[in-house]
Parts: C-alpha cells; sequence; structure tokens
C-alpha cells in the first residue's frame, strides 16, 4: 500500500485508478481500527530519549482520501451534515463511551475505555484508552492523545497534516491539559505533564523553566512531569517594550505519588486552576 499512496502522491491522475481508491480507503480504514497510526513512539533506545516517529505515507493517505470521496448527506437523529467523510460507527463494541453531542470522524482510533464528552476528534487522530476529550474540547487532524489523559473543557489540540513529513501534535500519557488550553503546530506534551487553564502552546511560544537559578527556554517540548502556567515575558519591538505571552514551567509532580493523588497535589500546591 505504501508503494501505491507513493506513486498517487507524486502523480495525481493515478487517483482515477480504482486500485489506488482501493488502497487509500485501506488505509484510513486501519486508522479507524487502530491497525495502523501516524505517529508513534519510539524506544528510548532507538531515539535516545523515547522520541516519536511520523509515518509520511500514511498523512498522504489521508490528504488523497479527500479528493476521491464525494460529497454525500448525513442524517443523524435530527442533524443533518454535508461532507465527504463519514463519522465513526459502533461505538458499543469498540468499548468507548460517546455522550450525546460527540463526533469523531472516520479514520480516527478512539481505544477501548475512553470517553468522549460532547467533543470533536478528526481524521488520523488517535485518543487512547482512558482518557477523557471533555466538553467542546477539539483534537485536531493526525493528533496523538495517548492513554489516561483527560483534555478538559474546551482545550484545543492542533491537527497537523501539511507538510506530510511534519510530527503532528502528541499530548503523552497520563497528561492533564486544563481548561482552554491549546496545544498546535505539532508540540509534544511529555508524559505525566501538566498543564494549567489557558496555557497556550505553539513552536514558537518560549516555554521558559522558572525552577532554578537561571530561566531555561524550551521551544516544542513540555519536558516529562512539568506543571505548567501561562505567563508572559518583556520584548523590545520598534514601538517599544510589550508583554508576550509565554509558559512558565513551575515545577513538577512527584514519581513518588500515585499519579491521579499527584495530579491533585500538583494543582494544589502550584494554586495551579484545572
Amino acid at each position: 500500500m505504501q508503494e501505491i499512496i507513493e506513486s498517487a502522491w507524486n502523480d495525481r491522475s493515478l487517483l482515477q485508478n480504482w486500485e489506488v481508491k482501493k488502497a487509500i480507503r485501506e488505509v484510513i480504514a486501519a486508522l479507524d481500527a487502530g491497525e495502523l497510526r501516524v505517529a508513534e513512539p519510539l524506544p528510548a533506545e532507538a531515539s535516545g530519549e523515547g522520541g516519536w516517529i511520523t509515518h509520511e505515507w500514511i498523512k498522504k493517505a489521508v490528504l488523497l482520501y479527500f479528493p476521491i470521496q464525494e460529497m454525500q448527506t448525513i442524517e443523524v437523529g435530527p442533524f443533518e451534515y454535508h461532507d465527504k467523510i463519514p463519522l465513526k460507527k459502533g461505538y458499543a463494541e469498540k468499548g468507548v463511551r460517546v455522550v450525546p453531542q460527540a463526533l469523531a470522524r472516520f479514520g480516527s482510533f478512539i481505544e477501548k475505555g475512553a470517553i468522549l464528552m460532547p467533543s470533536y476528534v478528526n481524521i488520523g487522530a488517535r485518543v487512547g484508552s482512558g482518557t477523557m476529550v471533555d466538553t467542546w474540547a477539539t483534537v485536531g487532524s493526525c493528533a496523538q492523545i495517548g492513554r489516561n489523559v483527560h483534555l478538559a473543557g474546551g482545550v484545543g489540540i492542533g491537527g497537523v497534516l501539511e507538510p506530510p513529513q511534519a510530527t503532528p501534535t502528541i499530548i503523552e500519557d497520563e497528561c492533564f491539559i486544563g481548561s482552554r488550553c491549546i496545544v498546535v503546530e505539532g508540540v509534544r506534551v511529555e508524559r505525566e505533564a501538566v498543564l494549567g487553564a489557558n496555557v497556550v502552546l505553539t513552536q514558537s511560544t518560549h516555554i521558559i523553566d522558572v525552577t532554578g537559578t537561571e530561566p531555561v527556554i524550551l521551544k516544542g517540548r513540555v519536558p516529562a512531569r512539568s506543571v505548567v502556567i501561562p505567563g508572559t515575558y518583556t520584548k523590545k519591538f520598534p514601538a517599544g517594550e510589550y508583554q508576550v505571552a509565554c509558559a512558565l514551567i513551575i515545577g513538577q509532580r512527584k514519581e513518588s505519588t500515585d499519579k491521579k493523588v499527584s495530579l491533585n497535589d500538583a494543582l494544589r500546591d502550584y494554586q495551579v486552576s484545572g
């Protein structure tokens, strides 16, 4: 399938070929079933620090899926939609709890034990077991959400489709993402990290560790077990000095404490709003 997808990516006229369409749809079906995934973690010994690998050809299949699909009317009770991508089905047999008004597109994978409150999960995304996607939270295309994660109300996890080699937005296992947080542009939040309410992370956002005697600036990655709150720093412009949004690492979750208790302690000890 990979060879067929790569050929069609380089020559779009091949999208008229029945075998090419079949291969694209098989990739999307495999994503939907969790048999394939757009990105996956590497073992620590392979990456040095437990990095991730992105499968470009699978992202290309997602992008090629749109032009071969036809618009259709989708009716769900009194609601009507008009789109190219069908909605995900069969939640009972998948062991997924889905509250009314939650929507997940076909081609996303929701692992057994996950909970979808009224929310949205886009094609290519993956949501792990034990994770709650809370009310009005959105999980963008190809985003990877780990196990036992809490995406609180109104969280926006951005989708990353193009370029195909770009790493999707990643939230690793056991993280807590507070209300109205925004994590986009392929930012990676490592395991057990806690983002307080309203933290905004892009690839250019300064993530500043202020726990030591000198600030340490990171970009695009929140280290494991970090407790993060929104902040600002002063930046000079031709018109003067102004405050620019950033994220502040103010502490660490304790490994010695049970994860759920540790989360509550982190929010309480550092006076972080969730």
